[in-house]
């Protein structure tokens, strides 16, 4: 069994953490747990903070390896987790990735940073991917992406692709699942693969430059412009133009507008014309708002766009500013720009922000969700009036 541990990460990829463990962000095609799952051939569970164990129970196995959820899994890494013998703990420098402690107590969150002097270390020197905050999401996409491919499609066959379409690159670096379906499109593989999930559309006029991954049940609209890398989950709806972004899954930007070097949690909508600004008119480096430093902190990024948490919305017309960070639930609307952090469960924009009540939030949660025929359970309003709460203090 592989178990993928916050391992202290948690705090630092909020908002999108206040509702998932860390193994279940999604940098590419799969989430991070679907890929450890499908390398390893092994169940995968996830320890992580305590209002999140309802949805995702762990029954840990005395002989699990506990791996640092935020380790993208490319072969190399892979490998050395399996290779580790009990009583092992694989370090990439001075940092612990990756324990065989079995037999031991599951490691606390300081053991990632300085593991027990009585496991024995093996130094891992390949290719490390670490998703440590939530720009590293959309940073890290194109390997995330490529990664995928190649698990997925190894001696598989796509679907045919219509002659209808315009493929520029290498026609084996577009894959298309049972059911998906693209017509009339421009797709250009030079930069790396496009992959379509079961029953995903692109509509006809729509250009695409991988790497690009379409969620099962996705869909891009007509004349959708999409440069990669980028990766659009499940469910979700997709016009406009869209740059190195991510969409983690079941949520909108259904119409024109600009999304740039930005992660959407799940279950978000983007209002016709809202549109993100991913560089400062003076070219430097962007700060975004941090919940575990509770300030603005330097990404070291020249382009860095939105990071909006689960249920979050967005009126028509919205502009969002450079490392705009928006929480859990948040409706933000009205004109010019809204603050750069904007609270979960507020509502408003650059005129100010009022509380929006728990209740309200829970019946327009609800409804989203049936409209994708997911059930809202009493698991899910738990967690996020756990988030309700955990947030008072921010909205004042």
């Amino acid at each position: 069994m592989i178990i993928l541990a916050d391992g202290g990460l948690h705090a630092h990829l909020l908002p999108l953490t206040f509702t998932r463990p860390v193994g279940l962000l999604r940098p590419g095609i799969l989430t991070l747990g679907e890929t450890w799952a499908r390398m390893t051939e092994l169940p995968v569970g996830y320890r992580t903070e305590d209002h999140l164990q309802a949805k995702h129970p762990l029954h840990a196995d005395p002989s699990a390896i506990e791996v640092l959820a935020g380790l993208l899994p490319t072969p190399d890494v892979v490998g050395a987790v399996l290779d580790l013998e009990p009583g092992q703990v694989l370090m990439a420098g001075d940092r612990a990735i990756a324990f065989h402690g079995e037999g031991q107590a599951a490691p606390a969150p300081m053991d990632w940073e300085r593991p027990p002097a009585y496991l024995r270390p093996v130094r891992f020197t390949g290719e490390l991917v670490l998703i440590e905050r939530p720009w590293h999401l959309f940073q890290h996409c194109g390997r995330a992406i490529i990664n995928d491919f190649a698990l997925l499609t190894e001696g598989r066959r796509s679907q045919p692709v219509s002659a209808l379409n315009t493929v520029i690159g290498d026609p084996a670096l577009l894959f298309l699942e049972p059911g998906a379906v693209v017509e009339a499109a421009i797709l250009n593989t030079t930069g790396g693969p496009i992959h379509l999930g079961r029953g995903a559309e692109i509509m006809e006029g729509c250009m695409v430059r991988g790497p690009l991954a379409l969620g099962e049940g996705a869909v891009l609209k007509m004349g959708a412009k999409v440069y990669g890398p980028t990766s659009i989950g499940p469910e979700c709806r997709v016009g406009g133009e869209v740059s190195n972004s991510v969409l983690l899954g079941y949520s909108n930007k259904g119409h024109d507008g600009f999304l740039g070097n930005s992660v959407l949690g799940e279950w978000c909508n983007l209002g016709a014309d809202t549109n993100t600004s991913n560089l400062k008119n003076t070219y430097g480096p962007v700060q975004v708002f941090s919940y575990a430093r509770n300030a603005q902190v330097d990404t070291g990024l020249q382009f860095c766009g939105l990071v909006m948490g689960d249920h979050g919305k967005s009126g028509i017309n919205t502009m969002f500013n450079t490392g705009t960070v928006v929480g859990v639930a948040a409706n933000v609307f009205g004109g010019g720009f809204p603050p750069k952090h904007i609270p979960g469960f507020t509502w408003g924009g650059s005129e100010g922000l009022t509380g929006h009540g728990f209740a309200k939030a829970m019946e327009t949660a609800r409804r989203m969700m049936e409209r994708r025929h997911v059930p809202f359970t009493a698991i899910d309003e738990a967690i996020l009036e756990h988030v309700f709460r955990a947030t008072a203090a921010q909205r004042g």
